[in-house]
């Protein structure tokens, strides 16, 4: 029961802040995409492709540090391992394709892939900014 108790409130954690960082996310990427793309674009749906990126996201990066025995701060050295770099690279370009899949402009038309590539440099940029200055 205790097992059950605690997978299911790992759940709920991962899916909460994989809502609160895509909104942070989503907030970003709608800014970049006005600009990139000078038309608007659905919130909803730069909210959408963010909480599924953050969802795979942060089982990539989760895993990692399981993998390398960092799950525990300082983090300093999971920002140094080869692995993790790679991992963020992976996704990127998972950013990258779902922003493009599922992002729409006010005229139906999908995003250009260089926008969501644009968009998903900022927000990366952004965070790898935050995340260094706190580790």
């Amino acid at each position: 029961m205790i097992t059950l108790l605690t997978v299911l409130s790992s759940l709920l954690w991962w899916v909460l802040y994989s809502s609160i960082f895509a909104l942070l996310f989503a907030l970003i990427a709608w800014a970049v995409l006005r600009w990139a793309e000078r038309d608007n674009v659905v919130f909803n749906r730069v909210y959408l492709a963010c909480l599924i990126w953050n969802l795979i996201g942060l089982l990539l990066i989760v895993g990692v540090a399981a993998y390398e025995g960092r799950l525990q701060p300082p983090y300093a050295p999971l920002l140094n391992s080869g692995l993790l770099r790679l991992t963020l690279v992976l996704d990127m370009l998972i950013g990258s394709a779902l922003l493009w899949r599922l992002i729409p402009r006010a005229d139906a038309r999908r995003i250009r892939p260089a926008s969501a590539c644009m968009a998903v440099a900022a927000i990366m940029a952004i965070m790898f900014g935050i995340a260094t200055s706190l580790a």
